[in-house]
């Protein structure tokens, strides 16, 4: 992995055209470093790029499908919580980084 910032971009860019990627991914929000993260770490040539700054926004546009489901305690709907719990269990068990 390599550093980035506005005076390598030029350099990474390069970089880019000189390899060959398993996988490149556009967009660097949450979803797409996520994305990014389990791709490098399960060995595949991973590129991701970004039209702004990496991590620049908010979350607004995420899936929002791993959360602890702490929000549905407001209905009292704790099935739905312990549903959640158990789902993100999972995920943090295949994918604890």
């Amino acid at each position: 992995m390599m550093k980035f910032s506005k005076e390598t971009r030029q350099q990474a860019i390069d970089k880019l055209k000189e390899r060959t990627l398993d996988l490149l991914i556009i967009g660097g929000g949450i979803t797409g470093a996520g994305v990014a993260l389990q791709a490098a770490a399960s060995g595949l040539e991973t590129g991701l790029i970004e039209m702004q700054d990496f991590a620049e926004g908010t979350s607004s546009r995420s899936t929002k499908l791993v959360h602890g489901g702490i929000r549905y305690l407001k209905q009292f709907d704790v099935e739905v919580v312990a549903d959640t719990v158990g789902e993100r269990a999972v995920v943090q068990q295949i994918a604890p980084h």
